[in-house]
């Protein structure tokens, strides 16, 4: 009547479960860090953008106090 599969398949999953669960998060924090280099280089590249038109902006306001 009854069957020994069912608990034999859970005590299974729950061996495997731990590794699982590591597995899971290695990918999750490789995900992670991938994702924050990306966003920290593209922030840098508009870092840079951003301070080159501050000087364009820097030279143009010098160069009108000095016309006047």
């Amino acid at each position: 009547m009854f069957t020994n599969a069912a608990p034999e398949g859970g005590i299974a999953l729950l061996m495997f479960l731990p590794i699982i669960l590591y597995l899971a998060l290695t990918a999750f924090c490789i995900y992670f860090i991938i994702k924050v280099i990306k966003f920290m280089n593209a922030k840098t590249k508009s870092d840079q953008e951003r301070n080159q038109k501050m000087d364009e902006l820097v030279k143009i306001v010098s160069q009108v106090k000095n016309i006047e």
